[in-house]
């Protein structure tokens, strides 16, 4: 059973930092582009950041630019998300995508929440 498990959410302080892992079970994961989503109460669920299948080239919302860094291990079937200098607007659930074709599977979410 294809299973893509976030973790390394949580609380913290608007200008602290998290780094979520997101471990890929049950499919060939080399052969994914694999992506970061959230979705803030009340708003559409939108693309955080992007990673091509081989990680050599990667893609990321204007909002997260400079801030966020997306990698991925293919050896450890794991793509992560470096989240630094965070915001309190970027408190939302982020979600694991992994895309091939039309082989598109999700996470179910992990809670971000940046507040003082």
């Amino acid at each position: 059973q294809v299973q893509l498990v976030e973790s390394g959410g949580g609380l913290v302080q608007p200008g602290g930092s998290l780094r979520l892992s997101c471990a890929a079970s049950a499919f060939t994961f080399r052969w994914y582009a694999m992506s970061w989503y959230r979705q803030a109460p009340g708003k559409e669920r939108e693309l955080v950041a992007l990673i091509t299948t081989a990680g050599g080239s990667t893609n990321y919302a204007d909002s997260v630019k400079g801030r966020f860094t997306i990698s991925r291990d293919n050896a450890k079937n794991t793509v992560y998300l470096q989240m630094n200098s965070l915001k309190p607007e970027d408190t939302a659930v982020y979600y694991c995508n992994a895309v091939r074709g039309d082989n598109v599977y999700w996470g179910q979410g992990t809670q971000v929440t940046v507040s003082s």
